[in-house]
């Protein structure tokens, strides 16, 4: 492999705290790596190596609590990700890489301010709102495996019950992945022999810190854990939009 010895540590750093943030909330190893990794990787490798393993680890939680997920939620959102989803395999095929980082460090900017700004109770929405959300879930998962903090402001205003928010958020986490890996074999973009070898060295990693995470879940409150990878996670963002911007 010839990418340079501090670049394989540094993203397995990032592989090892984004999972642990998984196991410990269910969502959010894509958000707290992809931009991060960004800054080592290009972005057509970092997303195809993150879907591997978010799939993987969506399935070892999904399965893992699949009696409580909300099937009902889960089906409605369905559709509106797969139509967002071929929008988004459209735009990281073919945008250019400055672009995309610069609508990534947007994305995480907004979101990870609003995550630690808004203490407010979610209150329920009506299920016409899975059209938008599911859309715009879409194609954040296919460009950069971003989409679930989206589908998820959705999910938590229609499920109530934590255990069935975090089941139906890793099956959907399974049901998109399997989709994204078809779009993303048939737009070739594993056929970079370098994104198969990444992924099965850092594949450790991403074990390592769900085990951590989902130990954690159990011991600590996991939101103050989250926040601070939030505050992290508004650095990087700056830091991707003056990549963006030319800076």
């Amino acid at each position: 492999m010839s990418l340079p010895v501090e670049t394989i540590a540094g993203s397995a750093l990032i592989i090892t705290l984004a999972y642990t943030v998984f196991g410990l909330s269910g969502f959010g190893s894509s958000m707290t790596a992809v931009p991060l990794l960004a800054h080592l990787l290009p972005l057509r490798m970092v997303v195809p190596m993150m879907l591997l393993f978010d799939l993987l680890a969506g399935l070892i939680v999904g399965l893992k609590n699949r009696s409580a997920v909300d099937l009902r939620e889960v089906s409605r959102l369905a559709p509106f990700l797969l139509a967002g989803m071929g929008l988004g395999v459209t735009l990281l095929v073919q945008a250019p890489e400055r672009v995309l980082i610069l609508v990534l460090g947007i994305f995480v900017l907004s979101y990870s301010a609003w995550s630690l700004l808004v203490r407010k109770q979610p209150k329920p929405i009506a299920t016409g709102w899975s059209l938008p959300f599911g859309v715009f879930g879409g194609i954040f998962t296919a460009l950069f495996g971003t989409g679930g903090p989206i589908y998820t402001i959705y999910l938590a205003r229609r499920i109530h019950d934590a255990r069935a928010l975090r089941a139906s958020i890793s099956i959907l986490m399974v049901f998109t992945g399997t989709a994204r890996l078809a779009l993303f074999t048939t737009a070739g973009l594993y056929q970079e022999d370098e994104v198969l070898l990444l992924a099965v060295l850092l594949l450790p990693c991403a074990m390592l810190g769900l085990f951590v995470g989902s130990t954690l879940n159990r011991r600590l409150p996991g939101h103050r854990v989250v926040k601070i990878t939030w505050v992290i996670l508004i650095v990087g963002g700056v830091s991707l939009v003056k990549r963006g911007l030319g800076f």
